[in-house]
């Protein structure tokens, strides 16, 4: 435990972090149930309001990496308290939108406030409150309580959207949103810890020396073919069921279950992440998805079988979180955590929006998945053999950053 806080102010910073990612999941992995009201109530298409979501997840990609050298510079907690606020204020326009243009700009609010808000930021919250031998650990028990809000989210919107106008829903959005705020009070207090590593060069300098540390750029280019897989199936597994003659609701079904094993597998990753080499286990997870994908494509889809392969996608899903917060935490300390979570996190929104947008170019080139679900499991399997062969400690380093690369 880090001694410059009590006990007390630790735990604080912890749930913090946690009532943040877990706010934050449930809240994003929820605006999908809102296509068909919003679309009926304010006569937009389907398309106009999937660019509002695309719009969300672009501006989050481009804006995470700056709003995190923000953090860095300025403190964890004005930037997260100020993305909470932005969140209300997106969801609010939300709430009284009339047409496409106000969902747009809804999108871009929302991916902003996600930036201060998401994942990046309270990993770095948690890394910095405890100490090296308890961080994987730890790291793994927040994201496991943040997932449990992908899991009560949708179940709660769902219940409002079916007894009241959508905008009652989004009030409730609303609601969550600054129920963040006094979670990154709370989260922000790891601001008074004495940040470990980088001492003596700027923020330039540590970028500079990041994107020419192998193991980094390795673990990074491997995060973008994770948030192609992993947004192509929730952006097209719906549909897929659906041309495969399952019932709708499955897809939906499938979704929560990805989110209720969510922290399991976080769980797990954090324990594992504190006795083995960290980038063997995360090469090891991206095959394991792999073989997951292979194993489900390679049949035709039941309610059985998707509801198992949604089981073991979820335990593979959020695992990452503990595994590359403290893979970059070991490799450069906590001093510029946040801004190099950012950069590698630009590169897993990009491969998002490859995975999404592919996928239906592929679709309507072919007029079938096969395609894609061939090419996510080979660069899949690739990025994990990657992973695991390359993105070990350098044999020969040159100047570093911090005295050594833990391997633990």
């Amino acid at each position: 435990m880090n001694a410059s806080l009590s006990p007390r102010q630790i735990g604080l910073i912890l749930i913090g972090a946690a009532v943040l990612l877990g706010l934050g999941m449930g809240m994003r992995r929820s605006l999908g149930l809102f296509l068909s009201p919003v679309t009926l109530d304010l006569a937009v298409t389907a398309a106009d309001f999937t660019l509002a979501i695309a719009i969300q997840n672009i501006v989050w990609g481009i804006s995470q990496a700056p709003v995190s050298a923000l953090a860095d510079r300025f403190g964890l907690r004005v930037t997260i308290m100020a993305g909470a606020a932005i969140y209300v204020l997106g969801l609010g326009v939300f709430v009284v939108a009339g047409g496409a243009g106000a969902l747009n700009l809804s999108g871009a609010l929302i991916g902003v406030a996600l930036s201060c808000t998401a994942s990046s930021l309270g990993m770095t919250a948690t890394a910095r409150a405890v100490s090296e031998r308890r961080r994987s650990m730890t790291l793994g028990i927040v994201a496991a309580a943040g997932s449990i809000g992908a899991l009560i989210v949708p179940l709660a919107t769902q219940a409002l959207l079916a007894d009241y106008p959508w905008q009652i829903a989004a009030l409730f959005f609303v609601v969550l949103a600054a129920a963040m705020l006094p979670a990154g009070y709370w989260a922000g207090a790891a601001d008074h810890i004495p940040k470990q590593g980088n001492a003596g060069i700027s923020m330039r300098e540590a970028i500079g020396q990041a994107a020419r540390h192998r193991p980094f750029v390795v673990m990074s280019c491997a995060y973008f073919v994770c948030g192609l897989n992993l947004i192509f199936l929730t952006t097209h597994l719906p549909a897929y069921l659906a041309i495969c003659g399952q019932s709708p609701m499955l897809g939906a079904v499938a979704i929560a279950v990805i989110g209720g094993m969510n922290g399991i597998g976080s769980l797990t990753a954090g324990w594992l992440g504190g006795r083995y080499p960290k980038h063997i286990l995360l090469g090891l997870l991206y095959i394991l998805r792999a073989f997951v994908f292979t194993a489900y494509f390679a049949l035709p889809p039941t309610p059985t079988t998707t509801l198992v392969f949604a089981a073991a996608m979820g335990m593979l899903w959020l695992s990452v979180a503990p595994l590359i917060g403290g893979l970059v935490a070991d490799m450069f300390g906590t001093r510029y955590m946040a801004t190099l979570l950012g950069i590698a996190f630009v590169m897993h929104q990009a491969g998002s929006a490859l995975g999404a947008w592919g996928g239906g170019l592929i679709f309507d080139a072919t007029g079938s998945y096969d395609d894609a679900w061939k090419i996510g499991v080979v660069v899949g399997f690739t990025a994990g053999v990657i992973q695991i062969v390359a993105g070990g400690p350098s044999r020969r380093p040159g100047p570093t950053i911090v005295p050594r690369f833990a391997t633990t």
